[in-house]
């Protein structure tokens, strides 16, 4: 059938009409100009449906999407939990990030070099004493040479001048340190005060650390040749002269150079002494690496998944996670996981959140001994239950299924193993066994009876007893949580 052509037939007195008219006069050049303008307005306008279109898409499939959101104080264990996620259920994304969790891994490993080299100098500042004719009579000097001259200040310490060397050579990793820092957290300022390592949300860091990994000469940083070609004569150090310079800005090649110093640093007996006699348990550092410092200093270094887990990373503000789950019930599902930062200062911008979310992982360490960091006066193990408290009762979750985890179930053991009484911290324990199944059902009933006299209305209370650095035991448990909140989002929208 022969297609019609419609011309418009306005209304004299529609005054639109009149105005979309064109010309009586109008001439050819402006008729070619009028329909392109018209032809442009078109295509801009068919843009802005496709792109409505596409946020209404958006919008729907991150509408029928699961979130969950981690909730915990800071260093509760809510990044880790975090990546044994990715680990389980998304792997492909998961190893995407590698490269920016091994200068993480260096970063950690460093950090406990600097605060180990910080004891010592404390040790060595607190054993100064000035020599006296006394004490030149019992033959006390420095690193065991006898003084002979009074008012000479010396050093009662055990450690020598053979730990003094290898500080000194060590010292060649705090430049590194500071530019990695200054790198993650720009806002920071030279030195920067920050305990952790840290991170800004949204900052884009990982990129930045996955592009410093891929070309390894991007930092500035001044190393001091004398003090790393003076490592045991160089011979650790990987390259040639040559390779040296272009190094010298690389944290796997200082580190490399830096290995032996490092292993034998750690392992000798007499700084182990000293870092008990001044009650320091490096061990318990979140991103705690020395045990394995021949490994990770190594100059071919790939962290292993457990690495990846165990590194430690502080986020500063709220941090989106988007990944579709590749396997299980249901592949394909998309997932957004919220990681806030525990800080008491940053806590009210938690509720924001509380209203799209259909579970909360609620992150609790068993720390009694502990307190916090912001406020030394508060118990670690009480602020958590403060916390928990007040999400329980919030109007805002009565919809959302809570998860708690007791975390860090291996520090809880191996603190009692070292004879500390939770009643010492913990009044209201009593005189009940010291063990690990006590300590642990006496703090869960707590939880539990909270959960159920403070929720707006009955739900089901589920918990795991958990130490999310363990990949294998939290990807079991993680099964079973996702299980379950898949079961409770298809209940939410009629599918089941």
């Amino acid at each position: 059938m022969a297609s019609r052509k419609w011309t418009s037939n306005p209304d004299g007195d529609d005054p639109l009409a009149r105005a979309l008219q064109p010309p009586f006069d109008e001439s050819p050049e402006e008729r070619d100009a009028r329909l392109r303008q018209q032809e442009e307005a078109l295509r801009v306008s068919r843009e802005i449906d496709e792109e409505i279109a596409l946020a209404r898409k958006a919008y729907e499939r991150r509408r029928r999407a699961i979130k969950i959101l981690l909730l915990g104080q800071a260093e509760s264990g809510k990044s880790t939990t975090l990546k044994n996620f990715q680990l389980q259920f998304s792997p492909q994304h998961f190893h995407k990030e590698r490269a920016a969790w091994k200068t993480i891994i260096q970063l950690n490993l460093i950090r406990c070099i600097k605060r180990l080299l910080e004891v010592l100098q404390e040790e060595w500042e607190s054993s100064l004493q000035t020599t006296t004719p006394a004490s030149i009579a019992k033959g006390k000097g420095v690193a065991g040479r006898t003084p002979t001259t009074p008012g000479v200040r010396f050093s009662t310490s055990p450690l020598n001048d053979h730990h003094r060397r290898i500080r000194m050579r060590l010292s060649a990793l705090l430049p590194i340190e500071e530019e990695l820092t200054r790198k993650l957290l720009p806002d920071a300022g030279a030195g920067g005060g920050v305990r952790d390592v840290c991170v800004r949300a949204g900052s884009g860091w990982k990129g930045v650390l996955a592009a410093l990994s891929a070309n390894t000469s991007t930092l500035d940083v001044p190393v001091q040749r004398p003090l790393v070609s003076a490592m045991k004569g160089g011979g650790s150090r990987p390259g040639t002269a040559g390779s040296q310079a272009k190094d010298k800005d690389n944290p796997s090649a200082v580190l490399a150079a830096c290995r032996d110093d490092i292993v034998a640093l750690w392992e000798d007996s007499v700084v182990q002494g000293v870092l008990k006699k001044h009650n320091v348990r490096l061990q318990d550092m979140p991103g705690f690496f020395l045990n394995d410092a021949g490994r990770v200093a190594a100059i071919n270094y790939e962290p292993t998944d457990d690495d990846i887990v165990r590194a430690r990373v502080r986020t500063l503000g709220v941090e989106e996670h988007h990944f579709t789950m590749e396997s299980g019930a249901l592949p394909g599902t998309e997932w957004y996981i919220y990681d806030v930062g525990g800080s008491r200062s940053v806590r009210q911008h938690w509720i924001p959140y509380f209203d799209d979310v259909q579970a909360i992982i609620f992150l609790a360490p068993l720390a009694f001994n502990l307190t916090l960091d912001e406020d030394p006066k508060v118990n670690r193990l009480e602020d958590s239950i403060t916390l928990w408290r007040e999400v329980c009762q919030n109007a805002l979750l009565a919809k959302t299924t809570l998860i708690l985890f007791l975390n860090k179930m291996d520090i809880l053991q191996a603190t009692l193993a070292a004879g500390i009484r939770v009643a010492k911290y913990v009044p209201s324990y009593g005189d009940q066994p010291n063990d690990v199944q006590h300590v642990t059902k006496y703090f869960r009933d707590k939880f539990r009876g909270y959960h159920k006299r403070l929720s707006p209305k009955p739900r089901p209370f589920y918990w795991h007893e958990t130490s999310v650095i363990d990949t294998r035991s939290t990807a079991a448990i993680l099964v079973g949580v996702r299980e379950g909140i898949l079961r409770a989002h298809l209940q939410s929208v009629n599918v089941i």
